[in-house]
């Protein structure tokens, strides 16, 4: 439709993917490098900016394989969240899906029993073919990584400095997919819409006392039940520092704008320290 189409080429737009004639900018050919959605494909490339680029190979093979977390049995359900918790990470579901996989890597790394590898995702209610395609991905990753020359940082995952950098990366790619708890009750309204979601049941956060105001998301699903997938927190701050002007300024009004134009606002720096930047 041509309404899909001018909204496509508007988030390329957004995404600095084009130029000023609507053909690929020079970033942008080097995100259609990666067979990804452009927004992880953005994410990625800002990572090396940020150093946290094996910790971002992870997540975008987690994202991209089917969901991992399998529907547990009728009865076993209480079984199913108490393993999914051991790999529950409290700045959310991005670093929870690297948790999952690290532990993955780590129970399967014996080649003498490839038998582990079913039998390891069957204790902890995993999928077995969805970890090893993300295992797949990943070395695609990191293969179209090395052939174009691009940094392959070294993992420090676990320090408040890479999971800042990793938020960092990750809302360079999805500064459109952000939304706010309105009523502290895990109703979230979409910035981009007036659209209102709940969590995903697989999300870490969902059915816990600690719902975070502000959260950056993967995807959007009409289809279970108005639900936004792979959540993770994020600050209004770090929102106004990455966020384009230019996207900031077409966002439709609410409460959740005024909000954040006000911390736009206290960042700005006065005209003193704009003169001292010159």
């Amino acid at each position: 439709a041509p309404e899909s189409l001018m909204q496509a080429l508007e988030d390329l737009d957004y995404l600095a993917a084009l130029d000023n004639d609507g053909n690929l900018s020079e970033f942008g050919i080097i995100m259609s490098e990666f067979p990804l959605d452009p927004q992880l494909s953005k994410s990625l490339l800002a990572s090396c900016e940020f150093e946290c680029v094996d910790e971002m190979l992870t997540i975008a093979a987690m994202v991209t394989a089917p969901n991992c977390f399998l529907h547990a049995p009728p009865g076993t359900e209480e079984i199913a969240l108490t393993c999914w918790r051991r790999f529950s990470h409290p700045a959310g579901d991005h670093f929870t899906l690297i948790n999952v996989f690290n532990a993955f890597k780590a129970a399967t790394a014996n080649p003498t029993d490839p038998g582990n590898n079913e039998k390891w995702c069957h204790n902890y209610f995993l999928s077995s073919s969805a970890l090893s395609m993300a295992e797949m991905i990943r070395a695609e990753l990191v293969e179209i990584m090395k052939r174009i020359e691009l940094p392959i940082s070294q993992p420090h995952f676990g320090s408040e400095e890479n999971l800042l950098s990793i938020k960092k990366a990750l809302l360079s790619g999805y500064f459109m997919h952000v939304a706010r708890d309105v009523d502290g009750s895990g109703n979230y309204l979409m910035l981009t819409h007036k659209q209102v979601a709940q969590l995903h049941p697989f999300s870490s956060y969902y059915n816990t006392r600690r719902i975070p105001e502000w959260v950056l998301f993967h995807e959007f699903s009409i289809s279970e039940g108005n639900s936004i997938r792979v959540v993770s927190e994020i600050s209004p701050h770090l929102f106004a520092e990455l966020v384009p002007q230019y996207y900031f300024s077409n966002l439709p009004p609410s409460e959740s704008k005024d909000i954040l134009q006000e911390v736009i606002n206290h960042l700005a720096p006065t005209p003193a320290m704009k003169e001292e930047q010159k």
